[in-house]
Parts: structure tokens; C-alpha cells; sequence
């Protein structure tokens, strides 16, 4: 883990508790494990492949783990990252995108389901907000078969920052797929005063000229995908329980938040 993050993840971790008997064998540093859990994020290994690296005991990392996830050590570092940013150079609230993926589940679990566009194989979805350079705002996960548009308002509702209501000058954009092409959708954003670019499910007969005015925004959310899908833990979901795939998937927004906008 590079120094610059350990310096920002550093003073989330909760304090060492107290052994029961009062004695035990040294206690694992928290760089050691917290560079465990990256290893397992980043390259997808399983937990038990740790006892040949040296870095960390395969159960010392797990069990740091989930007791940081119980802490809300990984939500943390992506929500401070984002008020960082926020801080530093503005959160790009104008110019919204939204989009879903779908990633395979092997071992099924909590928010699966079974994925259309895999012969109906086990998968999840994740549901991803970012602002207009993409930088990652909210993330929920759902079974496969949920359609985007039903995840709409609870990825809205999972920003770990409040949202600034839109003013008369200056209007908060939300771009968005053929997936959120409804009615429902449009009542949403009138709701919540966003003006909605939707790419109709039929494109017209003759399509519109394109001008050089109208910059491509969706693209971002599609990028910030990809940055996640370097983190072979999530390309791939193995966490059979939901809140130990959202904490991989916090960990990998915060990284990204910190590391391709804040510390480059």
C-alpha cells in the first residue's frame, strides 16, 4: 500500500481490543493485514493463498477484516475521500451519469439472482452514481435480473456526502442509458429536480447531427467501471455475504477517489 493512502486509511482503524484472558500471542501490525486485504482485492486470490506470501496469516486478514467492516473503516475512507475532493476541487454535481454492471457470482449468496445475458448463471449487479469526471457518489448491489432502473433511487440514496439542491442557475444533469427509458424513471427526476438525458430504447429514423456544443458525458460512469474491474475481487464476486462484497467495493472507491483524483 503506498504511503500516501496508509496515511488517510490509518487513522480510521478502531482502536486494538482487549484480550479476554488478558494475554496473546503479538498482535498482526495493521499495515500487515490492511496490505493483505489489498493484495486479496486487487488480484482476487483466496484468503487461504495468503499463507504463501508471508505478508499476513489467511485468518489474521479475515479476521481484521470483518472487524474493520463491523468499524465502517472502509465506508469511511471512500466518504472522506470524496469530502476531500469535494474540498480540493469541487464535486462535479452538474453533470451526473448512473449505469449498472453485471458481474459473475460462482458461489452465489446474498443479492444474487440469475443474469440474462449469461444463460441465467448466478451474477450480481452494481449500480454506480458518479459526478461529471467521474469520481465515484453512491453504489448499491442487487441480483442480476433486477432491472437498472429499479436501482435508481436507492443508488441515489446510498451517497455517502449530502447532495446540494439545484438551483435555477445552476441545474444538476443526469445521464443515463436506454436500461432507465421509462416513464417511472421521468417521475423520479421531476421529483427530484433533475433534468434527465436518456438515450431512447429506439433511436429515430434519422439521426440527430451531432454537435460540437454537446460534449459526451456517460462515458465517465463506464470508465469508473472499468477502474473497479481492475480489482479482480469484484470482477468476480466471491463474498457469498452482501455487506463483505460492498466493503471490497468501498475499498476499491475509496482507492480510486484518493488515488486517480486526489493524490496522482
Amino acid at each position: 500500500m503506498p504511503e500516501e493512502l496508509w496515511a488517510k486509511i490509518e487513522p480510521l482503524l478502531p482502536p486494538r481490543p482487549a484480550h479476554p484472558l488478558g494475554c496473546h500471542n503479538p498482535r498482526v501490525p495493521d499495515r500487515s493485514a490492511m496490505e493483505a486485504i489489498l493484495l486479496v482485492l486487487r488480484t482476487g486470490m483466496q484468503w487461504q493463498a495468503l499463507k504463501a506470501t508471508g505478508i499476513c496469516h489467511p485468518s489474521s486478514a479475515y479476521r481484521r477484516f470483518r472487524e474493520w467492516l463491523r468499524a465502517g473503516v472502509f465506508h469511511a475512507f471512500w466518504r472522506l475521500g470524496l469530502e476531500a475532493y469535494d474540498a480540493l476541487v469541487g464535486i462535479d454535481w452538474q453533470w451526473m451519469s448512473v449505469d449498472g454492471a453485471m458481474t459473475k457470482a460462482p458461489l452465489g449468496g446474498e443479492q444474487v439472482g440469475p443474469n440474462p445475458t449469461d444463460r441465467a448463471k448466478t451474477g450480481t449487479k452494481r449500480s454506480l452514481l458518479t459526478d461529471g469526471r467521474g469520481v465515484p457518489l453512491g453504489l448499491v448491489v442487487a441480483g442480476a435480473n433486477v432491472n437498472d432502473h429499479k436501482l435508481l433511487p436507492s443508488t441515489f440514496d446510498s451517497m455517502p456526502v449530502k447532495r446540494p439542491s439545484p438551483e435555477p442557475r445552476s441545474a444538476q444533469h443526469l445521464c443515463l442509458d436506454a436500461a432507465y427509458d421509462c416513464n417511472e424513471v421521468r417521475r423520479w427526476g421531476d421529483k427530484f429536480r433533475l433534468r434527465l438525458h436518456i438515450r431512447p430504447r429506439r433511436p429515430p429514423a434519422k439521426p440527430p447531427k451531432k454537435s460540437r456544443r454537446k460534449k459526451a458525458r456517460r462515458w465517465v460512469v463506464e470508465r469508473s467501471h472499468s477502474w473497479m474491474n481492475r480489482f479482480r475481487r469484484v470482477l468476480i464476486r466471491w463474498e457469498k455475504r452482501e455487506d463483505t462484497y460492498l466493503a471490497m467495493l468501498h475499498l476499491a472507491l475509496g482507492i480510486i477517489t484518493w488515488f486517480h483524483f486526489l493524490l496522482r
